[in-house]
Order: C-alpha cells, then structure tokens, then sequence
C-alpha cells in the first residue's frame, strides 16, 4: 500500500507544493511548527532516511538545501533547522523548519495552518526557489 507522501506526489491528495525534480518533492507541513516547515521527501519509498543508497541520500540533501535556501529567503528566520524523525510515515522525510532559536525546533510547537496561510508562504518560497 502506498504511503499518504506516495499518494500526495501522484496528486491523490491536494498539497501546497513547494517544487520537485524527477527524484525528489517538497511540499508545505499542514501543521507547521513555524510558517514555512517543509517536508522533503524522495519520491521512491523508503521508509528509513539511512536505508536510502547513498547517491540518493546526497540527491535528497543536495535538492532539500535549494529549498531551504528559497525558505530562508522567503519567511523571517535566523536560520533553517533540519530534523529527522521519520516515525509518524514510513516514508523518508527531511524537515525544514524556520527558526530563531533552539526552542523553535519542537513538534510540540505545530499548529494547524489555513489554506490562505499555506498558499501564501507557497507561493513567496516558490518565488525564490532555484533548482539548477
């Protein structure tokens, strides 16, 4: 069965996408811990970032920071956070979150975002996103 991230890539489930390449996805956290948290994920399954070869997982860190760079240009930030969890989908995933000091790194900290509020920072980081 595929995971929801499968299903979101395909189109089966609506997302705020942030951009793509034939290997990878980024799209917005419905329940951001800071407005501009994205999910980078490959678009193969695996379920565990470490049991991804190793060419991929330089592929995903590579396309994950061109996001983050379009992040931290879009929302007001000190820094982008990087975390792996990867326990609530069995699908490999990277967080990009924005924050200003280390207590902004909390999933404790999500809170559910609006259409308009994810629409919006969508379309700021898709302005300042460059893949090549």
């Amino acid at each position: 069965m595929a995971t929801i991230f499968t299903t979101i890539i395909q189109g089966e489930i609506p997302c705020h996408k942030i951009a793509e390449n034939e290997n990878y996805f980024a799209f917005l956290d419905i329940h951001p811990i800071k407005p501009g948290h994205t999910l980078v994920i490959p678009k193969k399954e695996v379920d565990y970032i470490f049991d991804i070869n190793d060419e991929a997982l330089s592929g995903l860190m590579i396309f994950a920071k061109k996001i983050a760079l379009a992040i931290q240009k879009s929302v007001t930030c000190t820094r982008i956070g990087i975390m792996v969890a990867g326990l609530e989908v069995p699908h490999c995933h990277i967080h990009l979150v924005p924050f200003n000091n280390a207590g902004d790194l909390n999933f404790a900290n999500a809170k559910s975002a609006s259409n308009e509020e994810l629409l919006k920072t969508a379309e700021e980081i898709r302005k300042n996103i460059t893949l090549d």
